[in-house]
C-alpha cells in the first residue's frame, strides 16, 4: 500500500473495531480495551497491543486476528507490538463494551474494582474473597452467590442467580 493512498489512523481504528475477541465473539478488540496505539511508521502500520494478562491463552489468536483484518483491507505492512506497561485492567473496556457483555449474559466488571496497587484489596479480589455485589445480567436481581472463582475461560468467574436461578458468567477485575 503506498502512502498516497494508506488509510489514516481513524480508519484503521473503525477496522480494529470490527476484530472480534476470540473468547467472547460480542466484544471487539476496542471495546475491551487492548488496542493501546495504532501509528505509521513509514510504509509499516505499528499496532500497540496490552494482552488482558500475560498467560492469556487468546493472545496468538489476537495478533492473528489483527494481521488478518488489517491486510484484508490491503494493509501490507504491519507490525503488532506487544506493551505490557501500564498492565491492562479492566478499567479500560469501554462503556459500550460493558453493555454488549451483560446482554451476551457476561456480568461486566464492577467499576472501580479493578487492581488500584492496594495489596489487600487486590489479594481479596484475586483469591476471590471480596463482598462484591455482583448483578445477574439476566433479570438484574443483585441476589446472586459464586459457584467458582473460575469460569469458562480464566478472565471469568461462575455465578449463579438465586433469583431466576439462571448460571452465568462474571468478567472479573482485573
Amino acid at each position: 500500500m503506498s502512502s498516497a493512498v494508506r488509510p489514516d489512523i481513524q480508519m484503521v481504528r473503525h477496522w480494529l473495531a470490527q476484530v472480534p475477541d476470540p473468547e467472547i465473539p460480542v466484544i471487539s478488540l476496542t471495546d475491551l480495551g487492548i488496542i493501546r496505539d495504532v501509528d505509521w511508521q513509514d510504509d509499516t502500520l505499528v499496532v500497540t497491543v496490552t494482552p488482558t494478562y500475560s498467560g492469556c491463552p487468546a493472545t496468538s489468536v489476537i495478533n492473528m486476528d489483527i494481521e488478518a483484518a488489517l491486510r484484508a483491507k490491503g494493509i501490507e505492512k504491519v507490525r503488532l507490538q506487544r506493551q505490557l506497561s501500564p498492565p491492562w485492567t479492566t478499567d479500560w473496556i469501554t462503556a459500550e463494551g460493558r453493555e454488549k457483555l451483560r446482554g451476551y449474559g457476561i456480568a461486566p466488571p464492577i467499576d472501580g474494582t479493578a487492581a488500584d496497587g492496594r495489596l489487600a484489596g487486590r489479594a481479596a479480589r484475586l483469591a476471590g474473597t471480596s463482598n462484591l455485589t455482583i448483578a445477574c445480567p439476566r433479570c438484574g436481581s443483585t441476589k446472586t452467590e459464586k459457584i467458582s472463582q473460575f469460569g469458562s475461560t480464566p478472565c471469568k468467574a461462575s455465578y449463579r442467580c438465586t433469583d431466576c436461578l439462571e448460571p452465568f458468567d462474571y468478567f472479573k477485575c482485573i
